[in-house]
């Protein structure tokens, strides 16, 4: 009959040896689930998860508990050297209830993160027999020092935790061939890879399936950065079209001298250096779609024959009378308020109408924080094939700094931001200072170091709020009820935090 304590390690090891058999890819958290149950469950103060670097010929920190787990998560330790590289080079474990003694201990460690240690445990973890890491525990609680009993339980653990990097790294490398299969397949055309998991995205998902199927104009709004050309790409990819072209053009990058005939084309002696006929890009996209990036840029002198090819599917290429005849579907995008380009008589009102049969807005990444990991690893498996280096993930501190951050460049800004992570940092992980988000919550530099916590308190509640929605089908009245507020306050918590109905 096992003891009360033997079935909470019992529990605890058929929960983690779940979640090692699930498809879990963020291999630093579900290492830190581990470390936090063995420190927990075998009495220990403190805790460390040593991986061994053989190139290197030491072992660096992947993860660490108690009160100076960051100091620790700085020092490295040369195979051989000290208890755990004791253990890693002779692969065997040690039970340690006096370490004041133990030659093999390394005071200066403990003098310089300043946590002294009297008892320790220390086990390996081994893949095929071979030692890929230690675990080991410090100062039992218990006055008596650790037991030959905590030992068994640690070496399961370690053994799980051998596992799941071994679970983890194998999926790692199946997601790169994945992306570099997908990279070559797309290379034509140089569609993006979709990465999503936020419920308003999935909803958004949901509606290019439907409108995708469809010839009409799609309008795709949203801030700068947040993707709108890989809405653009998705809705064609969807469509019957999709073996057909899919032909990009940004109003804003070409001179408006330039633009029409970019357009529409040229043809010989239209104007000074046309030496030869040339298609525009509607011809090009012909039996395709066409994508119109940054529309709000577009001149005045230009909507009016954009909007007879919507009409009409017709236009007269610069310097030609004949008309040109394409079957093409146009979509879309803008970070401007094209409304009050309208009213201002900056843009037709009869365009814009056309344009905006199917609206899409797509939200940006800061009312979409659940899709920010997922972001994140994507483009850290991206850099590290491009800058050739090897990551083990991003620590707690990072991922903290990268959610409570405000994005204001969106999904591009983060791509950015791990790239230049990718390429300064010297450590396993990417750390937040790696990250270079100011104030260590992503505050910009002309912030005030005040604003941290008041984030981080957004940021909850918007999650909170939008999940309450969401489960009350965005029914205010409901939502405020299950938050014991006024549908007032509610009403103005929705305004001042941006939350949007995906439905709407």
């Amino acid at each position: 009959m096992l003891s009360k304590i033997d079935v909470q390690k019992f529990n605890t090891l058929i929960e983690i040896s779940a979640l090692i058999n699930s498809n879990y890819t963020d291999v630093h958290a579900l290492l830190e689930r581990i470390l936090e149950s063995v420190t927990r469950l075998c009495g220990g103060d403190a805790s460390s998860l040593f991986l061994v670097d053989r190139e290197k010929q030491e072992l660096f920190i992947e993860n660490a508990t108690g009160s100076k787990s960051q100091e620790i998560m700085e020092q490295t330790v040369k195979l051989g050297e000290g208890i755990a590289g004791w253990v890693a080079q002779h692969n065997k474990s040690i039970i340690q209830n006096d370490v004041a003694s133990d030659k093999r201990h390394q005071r200066n460690i403990a003098r310089q993160v300043g946590y002294p240690s009297n008892t320790m445990i220390a086990v390996p973890m081994r893949i095929k027999d071979e030692c890929i890491g230690v675990i080991e525990l410090l100062n039992k609680l218990d006055p008596k020092g650790f037991t030959q009993e905590d030992l068994e339980w640690l070496e399961i653990f370690a053994n799980q935790a051998a596992l799941a990097i071994m679970n983890t790294r194998s999926l790692e490398w199946a997601h790169s061939e994945i992306q570099i299969l997908q990279d070559q397949l797309n290379t034509d055309q140089s569609f993006h890879t979709m990465i999503t998991k936020s419920p308003i995205m999935l909803e958004k998902i949901d509606i290019i399936d439907r409108v995708a199927q469809t010839d009409s104009s799609v309008l795709i709004l949203g801030e700068s950065g947040v993707g709108k050309e890989l809405f653009a790409e998705q809705i064609h990819l969807r469509s019957p079209r999709s073996r057909a072209p899919f032909v990009r053009v940004n109003c804003a990058a070409l001179p408006e001298g330039l633009l029409e005939s970019e357009l529409f084309g040229h043809v010989r002696g239209a104007f000074t250096n046309a030496v030869a006929n040339r298609q525009g890009r509607f011809e090009m996209a012909d039996g395709g779609t066409i994508f119109l990036d940054e529309i709000g840029d577009l001149p005045l002198a230009l909507q009016a024959k954009l909007l007879r090819v919507i009409q009409e599917r017709a236009f007269e290429k610069v310097g030609s009378d004949t008309t040109v005849t394409v079957n093409v579907r146009i979509l879309a995008a803008t970070n401007k308020d094209i409304e009050a380009q309208v009213e201002k008589g900056e843009f037709r009102s009869d365009l814009y109408y056309r344009l905006n049969v199917l609206p899409l807005f797509i939200p940006p990444l800061r009312q979409r924080t659940e899709d920010i990991p997922e972001l994140a690893h994507f483009f850290l498996a991206k850099f590290m094939r491009e800058t050739k280096k090897q990551f083990t993930g991003f620590s707690g501190e990072a991922l903290e700094a990268m959610l409570t951050y405000s994005w204001p460049g969106n999904v591009r800004e983060l791509e950015n931001c791990i790239e230049r992570a990718c390429v300064i940092s010297k450590n396993k992980w990417i750390s937040g200072e790696d990250l270079f988000l100011k104030n260590g919550f992503g505050m910009a530099e002309n912030e005030s170091s005040d604003r941290n916590l008041k984030t981080a308190i957004n940021v909850f509640k918007g999650h909170f709020i939008r999940k309450v929605l969401e489960e009350n089908n965005w029914n205010q009245t409901e939502a405020s009820k299950a938050l014991n507020i006024q549908r007032t306050y509610l009403s103005k918590l929705v305004k001042e935090l941006d939350i949007i109905n995906p439905k709407e």
